[in-house]
């Protein structure tokens, strides 16, 4: 496979077979056009890496070609190769952002140097700075506060994620801040759209919700089926959207991405009920209806998620696919991914391949119970950093990296997402109520009506009733729910965690991501 695509560009490029020969002979595709207009149409329908551009060209200068092809993408590099040697044309060529500047005659070595240094150091999001951030706050404001529906929800929130990224790489504590302030008042008036909004989401025959955990299925994965070409569903639990970013550049070099969309996790945005909901593709309260034996509510003994595979191929049944070659591998420790890494090629034989990884949830989890990694992911930042650097390493990585070249499909989601936790809620239960700190069902639960979003009858939630009376009740925003006795203790204890069950953007709104090998 190719190290990476460069398209270059210049009238003379017949003298150049030469030194395109060298770059093949080093690994990369080279694709050759004579003059700007066909470099232009060339980008619109085509991936590229790199482009190099001759300045003096008949028609349409490299310039103005230059400017035309970041007007298709931003993020494409482009390095100008001229004879001109004059200082105005460098600083047009600095201020239309180039990401190199050759002057002719260039020899091989030369061209290849700049091509290491720009794809070595590429950055797939573009370099925005404080400033365009302070453009952009007003736009966001003004989006806040004019009544967003459930897809300009999706899209604030990306907004948010794009923006907090960027803010890595400015060294402004102040701006962080600032963005910091308007997330969470994003997560306010998130609250409230949700508390409007959810119950008549998930009513039998709603048809004006978002595609949610139990339409996951249906509407974002196997409408990808195609005869001859394996699907590979891929749910990595716990995978936010920022820590989706964190990664995509890993997948970006073997897959293409074809779409970074996203979808609704259910509540509580927690494991047992997403990952049921996605793949039973029905609501818990129908799950409990049908599968009597195998649902188990949080007070129940036994494993909460044991029947994944059962009621999956169940959904495929129901929605006429019963006769799909499937496979099913969940992989819940660093063996089963190596066994995943050694049995891939094998599930290229399937039309559809499910495979559910669980090391980010372990990793959440555990960061709440071990000092160690309480230090290590202590903020969002170290967080992307971890599941980074986990990935990089991971079977899971090492397995798609060995069926790249094969003509594959992928769709990578998640089931549920965490948030970071600060501040504390106190609630009244008696002992039978559940231990989750951002959701908790019971009887007699005592609470602020303002602090949670409640469902006296589960039902109104999609969510069975575990116990007669019982109610459901929902943290907010940044919140996390505690028992008055050691109250304190556990507030220190849990303050500062990764913790999922409740409503914010980062546990509810997930993304579901579709590749393709190149």
């Amino acid at each position: 496979m190719a190290l990476a695509k460069i398209l270059w560009v210049d009238d003379e490029i017949e003298s150049l077979q030469s030194q395109k020969l060298f770059l093949e002979s080093k690994g990369y595709e080279v694709h050759t056009l004579t003059n700007g207009f066909d470099a232009i149409d060339y980008v619109k329908e085509n991936p590229v890496d790199v482009v190099l551009i001759d300045e003096t060209m008949p028609g349409i200068t490299g310039l103005e070609t230059l400017a035309k092809i970041k007007e298709v993408s931003q993020q494409i590099p482009i390095v100008l190769i001229t004879k001109n040697e004059t200082e105005n044309l460098m600083n047009d060529a600095i201020g239309s952002q180039i990401s190199d500047y050759l002057i002719k005659p260039v020899n091989p070595n030369q061209v290849l140097l700049s091509l290491k240094k720009i794809l070595d150091n590429k950055r797939l999001v573009a370099e925005k700075t404080t400033t365009a951030y302070q453009q952009q706050f007003r736009n966001l404001f003004m989006a806040l506060n004019s009544s967003p529906d459930h897809n300009e929800w999706m899209d604030i929130y990306k907004k948010l994620v794009y923006w907090e990224l960027e803010m890595e790489k400015s060294d402004s504590p102040e701006m962080q801040e600032v963005l910091q302030s308007q997330k969470s008042e994003a997560n306010t008036e998130f609250f409230k759209f949700i508390s409007r909004h959810y119950a008549s989401w998930v009513k039998p025959k709603s048809g004006d919700g978002p595609v949610m955990s139990h339409t996951l299925m249906q509407f974002k994965v196997l409408p990808h089926l195609e005869k001859g070409t394996p699907l590979f569903f891929i749910l990595v639990d716990n995978l936010r959207f920022d820590q989706w970013k964190a990664i995509q550049p890993m997948f970006a070099e073997s897959f293409r991405i074809l779409e970074e969309d996203s979808f609704y996790s259910i509540l509580p945005t927690a494991t047992q009920y997403c990952r049921n909901a996605i793949f039973a593709g029905m609501l818990p309260v129908d799950i409990e209806k049908q599968f009597t034996v195998q649902w188990k509510n949080d007070d129940e003994q036994g494993g909460k998620n044991l029947h994944e595979e059962e009621f999956f191929r169940a959904q495929l049944k129901r929605l006429g696919k019963g006769d799909l070659k499937v496979s099913y591998t969940k992989v819940v420790n660093n063996q089963a991914g190596l066994d995943l890494q050694n049995n891939i090629h094998n599930l290229l034989g399937n039309d559809l391949n499910v495979i559910v990884y669980n090391f980010v949830d372990m990793l959440s989890h555990a960061r709440t119970e071990m000092e160690v990694l309480k230090e290590l992911a202590s903020d969002e930042m170290s967080y992307r950093s971890i599941t980074r650097s986990w990935f990089e390493h991971s079977p899971l990585h090492q397995a798609l990296k060995k069926i790249a070249d094969k003509n594959i499909k992928i769709v990578l989601a998640t089931d549920h997402v965490s948030v970071k936790v600060k501040t504390a809620y106190k609630v009244v239960g008696d002992k039978q109520t559940t231990t989750n700190l951002r959701y908790k069902h019971g009887r007699n639960l005592n609470y602020e009506p303002k602090e949670v979003l409640a469902f006296r009858d589960p039902r109104e939630a999609g969510l069975p009733v575990p116990t007669v009376n019982s109610s459901f009740i929902f943290a907010k925003e940044d919140g996390f729910l505690c028992y008055p006795n050691n109250y304190n203790y556990y507030v220190n204890y849990y303050r500062n965690t990764f913790q999922h069950g409740g409503v914010s953007m980062e546990e509810m709104i997930v993304p579901v991501i579709k590749m393709q090998s190149k």
